[in-house]
């Protein structure tokens, strides 16, 4: 397919990663790539797919030979099928410890950081391979100007209308509800998550109220928070946690919410090409959605172990992005217009007073980079779009 031909930026992570751990967990979203990453720069090393019948009884029959006979140089897909593979993998690899040896992939974070932890503590590293990001796209101008609407799923690239993509997105949700979930154990109905789902398209951005989900569903708030966890497991969803300072300001304690696809976020909200965009009440939240996705991918990228966090006081001031590396954090807002009234900036700029921060960022849809205060500056989305981040 075409969209094989561009290099991924977790391309340089992985070979990283290869030499200080004999374990990588390469772990994401069905269709993001993984697959296609691993192969591609381990072209030849042994390939299993656990969800390939053969494949599975071959490892599954006696794992411990098999892993034996084979210590080094091998990818196994979809990892988490096999329950049973990270207790053997820790003994093969203490044995003969050598950075390398094994590549594992999955789409399942719980499951998969839960087993791993368990069994491979200071063995495995772990590499979360997103959806196409912008800078990715920036050699196919073409596609960067659709990454917005249609979301980053590779396999959407290889489609020329917007029927085709919207058939697709429909058939990914179905598949991901009725056979994906299932196949990982997790019996929840699937018309009960996918309403769970599309309800949260009116919640992307906002602050989670986990009271009010269970009201319109029907269902008790535990209920509700073990369906979001399988969403925010699978990579469907991510819950964005306030951050917390030892100032005198009342802060808000629930996390906002992001459906992390745009793609799958507009075809949930019944949109079906960019223009119906123009006229979407949620358009400004799905643009604070689409950039914030962008640079937790690249600052995951840029730094070793980065947080994220956003900040905002009972009273509404609020900054969208707050990204901690070590000692050092960064403020960022989100603008979806492309001009700045001075009252837009308030919320930011009180962020940075009451943390200290020295550096802030505002990224919005104008043309022009500024100085809009002490220590904070505006930076068109374009300037970032193709590569970059803002500090």
């Amino acid at each position: 397919m075409q969209y094989m031909i561009l290099k991924r930026d977790e391309a340089a992570a992985l070979r990283s990663h290869l030499r200080i751990f004999p374990v990588v967990l390469v772990a994401g979203p069905r269709q993001s790539g993984k697959t296609t990453l691993v192969r591609s720069e381990l072209p030849s090393w042994k390939y299993l797919d656990l969800e390939n019948p053969t494949d599975f009884d071959l490892l599954a029959s006696d794992p411990e030979t098999f892993l034996t006979e084979n210590p080094g140089q091998l990818i196994i897909d979809e990892a988490q099928r096999h329950t049973k593979l990270f207790p053997v993998l820790r003994g093969i690899i203490d044995r003969k410890r050598h950075p390398g040896a094994f590549v594992l992939t999955g789409s399942a974070a719980p499951t998969l950081m839960k087993q791993a932890g368990e069994s491979l503590a200071g063995r495995i590293g772990i590499l979360e391979m997103t959806p196409f990001g912008t800078s990715e796209l920036a050699s196919k101008p073409q596609w960067l100007t659709q990454r917005w609407f249609w979301g980053g799923l590779p396999p959407l690239y290889t489609l020329k209308t917007s029927a085709q993509k919207t058939t697709w997105l429909e058939q990914y949700a179905r598949n991901f509800l009725e056979r994906d979930i299932p196949g990982l154990g997790v019996h929840v109905p699937a018309v009960r998550l996918r309403k769970l789902w599309t309800m949260l398209v009116h919640v992307h951005g906002g602050l989670l109220n986990l009271s009010d989900l269970a009201r319109a569903l029907d269902l008790s708030v535990p209920s509700v928070a073990h369906h979001l966890d399988i969403l925010e497991g699978a990579f469907m969803i991510r819950r964005l946690q306030p951050f917390h300072a030892n100032i005198s300001k009342r802060l808000v304690k629930s996390p906002k919410l992001y459906i992390r696809d745009t793609g799958l976020l507009h075809h949930l909200a019944g949109l079906r090409q960019p223009r119906d965009l123009d006229t979407w009440p949620g358009r400004g939240q799905s643009w604070e959605g689409f950039v914030l996705e962008e640079l937790i991918r690249r600052a995951k990228l840029r730094w070793p172990a980065p947080n994220f966090y956003f900040w905002r006081t009972q009273a509404g001031a609020e900054a969208d992005l707050i990204i901690e590396n070590g000692r050092t954090r960064l403020a960022i807002e989100i603008k979806s217009g492309v001009s700045l009234p001075a009252k837009s900036l308030l919320g930011i700029r009180q962020c940075m007073k009451d943390l200290g921060l020295r550096s802030g960022f505002v990224i919005y849809r104008g043309d022009r980079t500024l100085r809009v205060a002490p220590g904070l500056s505006a930076i068109p989305w374009a300037q970032l779009e193709k590569g970059g981040f803002p500090a």
